[in-house]
């Protein structure tokens, strides 16, 4: 027997997705354009930083809105497993967008560096980090724990973005006291501390991601075979592999039954299997 076993599916899951990505996308680019409004006229490194990563997360937000439109597309001929990968792989494309945004934010901290400029900071200032902050602490707890309930890997990843821009927030705020205590350079190397969150952010995505991709196994197989021998009937379970994501998990495996069993039995053997296996890891 070789059945595949999606576990689910469907255009409302695709369509919610979507719904919270424009949130997330409009909440996104209020903040960074905020932020860089402010960053520029202060000429503050770390803040254009900050900026530019809140906007790289509304850009994010975008490929996940095509890359979700891609894998909603229903199972065709052409693709029996349908197109779930689509938005795994619009992850991969947020993280080299990541990475991007952080070789030109190194490249400028350390112009900054050699040239130490302080900002100037004012009250105002800490007031629209404060505001920037409040907004990502609701945008990652709204994304996260929406991903989590419908199983979005896109939705996780890109809280995971927002959490790691509440961080850069907090480290623009660091930087901020440093400088009204006297040392300007706290400004730049604020920047380049937000750049290492960034890359973190980059490479756990990737790396979540690329076990997709490369159809790394999702269900120990030992589990599944304790669970088909438990079917009154068999006799052996072997050749057992899982792919897929966590909410589109695939199963292949083979079957055997006693000797001499009727087609039709064979035949109800394997939807039992099957109902057994979806009830264990559905």
């Amino acid at each position: 027997m070789k059945s595949p076993l999606p576990v689910s599916d469907g255009n409302s899951y695709a369509q919610e997705v979507r719904r919270t990505l424009f949130v997330v996308l409009l909440l996104n680019w209020a903040v960074s354009f905020l932020k860089l409004a402010v960053g520029y006229s202060i000429r503050s490194a770390s803040m254009v930083a900050d900026g530019y990563h809140s906007l790289a997360d509304g850009a994010s937000n975008i490929i996940g809105l095509l890359g979700m439109r891609l894998a909603s597309q229903p199972k065709d001929a052409d693709h029996p497993y349908g197109h779930k990968k689509y938005e795994t792989f619009a992850t991969t494309l947020i993280a080299f967008l990541l990475f991007l945004v952080c070789f030109h934010l190194l490249h400028d901290s350390f112009e900054r560096l050699r040239h130490v400029e302080a900002p100037k900071i004012e009250a105002s200032s800490f007031l629209v980090m404060l505001l920037t902050i409040a907004v990502n602490i609701a945008v990652m707890a709204y994304e996260y724990r929406k991903g989590r309930r419908i199983g979005s890997d896109i939705l996780v990843s890109d809280s995971m973005h927002t959490r790691a821009d509440l961080l850069t927030s907090f480290s623009v705020l660091i930087a901020f006291v440093g400088v009204g205590l006297g040392y300007p350079f706290f400004d730049a190397a604020g920047a380049l501390l937000i750049v290492c969150f960034i890359f973190s952010s980059a490479l756990q995505i990737l790396r979540s991601s690329s076990t997709v991709l490369c159809d790394a196994a999702v269900i120990d197989s030992r589990e599944i075979e304790e669970v088909v021998m438990s079917a009154p009937g068999v006799r052996r379970c072997h050749r057992i592999r899982t792919r897929g994501r966590q909410d589109d998990i695939h199963i292949d495996l083979h079957v055997l039954l006693e000797d001499r069993t009727p087609l039709v039995r064979a035949h109800d053997m394997s939807s039992k299997i099957e109902k057994l296996i979806k009830e264990r890891f559905a």
